[in-house]
Order: structure tokens, then C-alpha cells, then sequence
């Protein structure tokens, strides 16, 4: 009989990066297993939704505020697993620890994916209080390491967040990108590209929305353009940004897709990205700085000691303070006015890619652990990830 593996989130979008294109396409590749991605959006659970084995199923429109997430949500959620009887559920929300652990008892093997670190997380909340932050901070610190000794593995995002999980049942498994999606370093001349540099995600002030837009009022170049791929948190800081000096030299996409942000990173010059120092940031490993180098584009990222580690490593970008507009508009410049060294760090980010930080070696330590948890037969040497599409 085949094994059952469900992946759950009340907060993801179906088509979300980690859950969807990486973690589920990856195990339905690699596993002989039926996968169901779980999600809460009221889309329906149409089969032509889904892909590469994985099928999708919907529980309900997306309960309103985060207490009726938590509670109401998240017991839709569990009686939806429940009637599917899976072998194992990997969940991908705090919120959901309390689910996990009923489906634990249920006699179900459960994983938690810890996407962020969440009490450092709560530290930087713009709607809370620092008080509050920290009362909250400590609560949701002893509830995940209440959750750890009961749930059968812990996969993390990052070996900071791993660090705080019993070695023992906790592996990381980094968001790092599918080379798939971005199939070849820069093939055009860097100087015959418009001069853009390209931000792709959430545009909000702890990721550095206002630094950005500031910098571009003081850059050089005159036809400098920054392009915004993303979708502003909360929405009113878009109307913050708009009211900038540095906007006019903005060209605000939305929302990307994929297929969008691999079309948009191929038309520019170099990628930034420029989160604050909040104590989440600091230790974070960013999808789109990944992305930008498997692009092989140069990046412009805030000087972090764990992204200073990436990027010198690889040679393959600038390092700035990303609370100094002026630091981030010289390296803007900078970038634009040697396009030759430019391409070079391009390159140097690329191979860094394929070398180290690509997808393929995480998917290989996910079927791993499936094999441990479940004993069922894993392919040799796991999906090419070409396959993974």
C-alpha cells in the first residue's frame, strides 16, 4: 500500500515556493507516496491544480484575523487531515503546533517545519508593543521547545534555527533555489542592459523599503531604475514609499510569479536586497539573494556576519549598511559603472549555486529523513533536479 505524506499550512498560498514547487514536488518525485498539499484559500481542490503528483485540497476559505486562524482555522484544517489518514504530515505554522501534536496522539508522524525563527520573529512585530514582543517571544519559545519533544522530526530553515531544535530529530533544509528555474547565468552583455537593479519580495520597513527608495534619490546614474517585484506589508507602507523623493525612479511590478521573476531577474543588471538589522534578519538566509546569484547576477546585500560569510565567500557581490541610503547608492552606482566586474561576481554567484547553494542538495536531505521516518525506498540518488518542474 502506498504511504500517505500531507503537507499543511493555513497561512501558505498554494503555489508557495518552499511548500509547493520545492518540499511537495520533490517528495512526490522521490517517494514512492501519495502527496497532498493542504492550504486554506476557498479556491476549491479542482484536480487540474495539480502538479507533479501532488494533489491539492482545499479546506475552506481562509479564516479572517489570527485567532480565528489559529483556533477555528486550524481545526478545519485537522478534521480535513484527519478524514485523509495520512502516514505523515509536515505542518508549516506555528499556529499549527497544537494541530500537530493531536495528530502526533492520532498515532500520525508528524514534522515541523520551522520556516523562520519565530521568537525572534515576534521581536521585530510593527504592531506590537516591545513589552508585549518580548512576553510573546518567551511564550512562543517555550511552546516550540514543548512541541520538539513531542513531534517525531524537526526540519529547519537555517542552522540558527536548527541550533535552537535536539539535534538528534532536527535537520536544516534550506530554502535555496531550483536551478531549473533560472537555467543560465547572464548570456547578453551586462552594458547593453538597462541600468536596473531588480528587489524581489515583500516590500516592507523592516526589509528595508524606505533605505531603498531613498537611494535611489542620491544615486549618479541618471537612468537608474529600480524594479519592485513584490507586494507592500502592511498595504498603507506603499503610499510611505510613493510619497519618497527616490519613487520616480521606480517601476512597481506587483506581484510576481515565477515564471515573472526568473523573466525580471534576466533583464537586469543586479539583484538587492536590503533587510534591517531586527534580530530575525541578522541571522536569516533570503530566498531572493539565492535567486539573484543563480541568476548570475552581482548582489548589494546588507553586512550581516552570516551573509558576509555567503557573499564574500563567493566574491560574489557588495556588502553595505542597509540603514545608509548614501552606502547603498554608491554601490548602486558602483555596480552600473563597472559592468565587467559586475558580470564577473554574476558568474562567481552562479557557480556558487550549482556548487553549494542549490536546491538539489536540500531535497536529497528531505527524502533522507522520509526515509528514516517512513522505511519506504527512495531513489538512489534522489530526483534530478531538472525533473522537478
Amino acid at each position: 500500500m502506498r504511504r500517505k505524506i500531507a503537507q499543511i499550512s493555513t497561512v501558505h498560498i498554494r503555489t508557495d515556493t518552499r511548500i509547493a514547487v520545492k518540499i511537495c514536488q520533490s517528495l512526490a518525485q522521490g517517494l514512492d507516496a501519495d502527496v497532498a498539499l493542504f492550504v486554506q484559500d476557498g479556491l476549491g481542490s479542482k484536480a487540474a491544480e495539480a502538479a507533479c503528483g501532488v494533489s491539492i485540497i482545499d479546506t475552506g476559505p481562509k479564516a479572517r484575523g489570527r485567532l480565528a486562524r489559529a483556533f477555528s482555522g486550524a481545526w478545519r484544517m485537522y478534521r480535513a487531515v484527519r478524514r485523509w489518514r495520512p502516514d505523515v504530515v509536515q505542518f508549516h505554522d506555528p499556529e499549527l503546533i497544537w494541530i500537530g501534536l493531536l495528530l502526533r496522539l492520532s498515532g500520525i508522524k508528524v514534522i515541523y517545519d520551522v520556516h523562520e525563527d519565530v521568537p525572534r520573529q515576534i521581536l521585530a512585530k510593527f504592531y506590537l508593543s516591545r513589552p508585549k514582543a518580548r512576553v510573546i517571544s518567551v511564550v512562543a519559545s517555550v511552546v516550540e521547545a514543548i512541541a520538539a519533544r513531542f513531534v517525531s522530526r524537526i526540519v529547519a530553515a537555517t542552522p540558527v534555527i536548527a541550533a535552537r531544535f535536539p539535534a538528534h530529530k532536527t535537520i536544516t533544509v534550506c530554502n535555496y533555489p531550483k536551478l531549473s528555474e533560472f537555467p543560465s547565468a547572464i548570456d547578453t552583455d551586462p552594458a547593453k542592459r538597462s541600468p536596473h537593479i531588480a528587489y524581489v519580495g515583500g516590500i516592507s520597513e523592516i526589509r528595508g523599503g524606505a533605505e531603498m527608495i531613498d537611494a535611489l534619490a542620491k544615486c549618479k546614474h541618471p537612468d537608474v531604475r529600480l524594479i519592485f517585484a513584490g507586494s507592500f506589508a502592511p498595504e498603507s507602507y506603499g503610499d510611505v514609499l510613493r510619497a519618497r523623493p527616490g519613487w520616480d525612479r521606480v517601476q512597481f511590478e506587483g506581484w510576481a510569479d515565477r515564471g515573472d521573476v526568473a523573466r525580471i531577474l534576466s533583464s537586469v543588471r543586479c539583484g538587492i536586497v536590503m533587510f534591517q538589522p531586527t534580530p530575525n534578519n541578522c541571522y536569516g538566509r533570503p530566498t531572493k539573494m539565492f535567486e539573484y546569484m543563480a541568476s548570475g547576477l552581482p548582489v548589494i546585500a546588507s553586512d550581516f556576519p552570516v551573509w558576509r560569510e555567503i557573499v564574500e565567500g563567493a566574491g560574489c557581490g557588495l556588502l553595505v549598511d542597509p540603514q545608509d541610503p548614501a552606502a547603498i547608492a554608491e554601490a548602486m552606482d558602483w555596480i552600473l559603472a563597472h559592468p565587467d566586474e559586475a558580470a564577473s561576481m554574476g558568474e562567481r554567484g552562479r557557480r556558487a549555486v550549482e556548487e553549494i547553494y542549490s536546491w538539489s542538495n536540500e531535497a536529497q536531505k528531505l527524502l533522507d529523513l522520509y526515509r528514516d521516518v517512513l522505511g519506504v525506498p527512495v531513489r538512489e540518488h534522489g530526483p534530478a533536479e531538472g525533473q522537478l518542474t
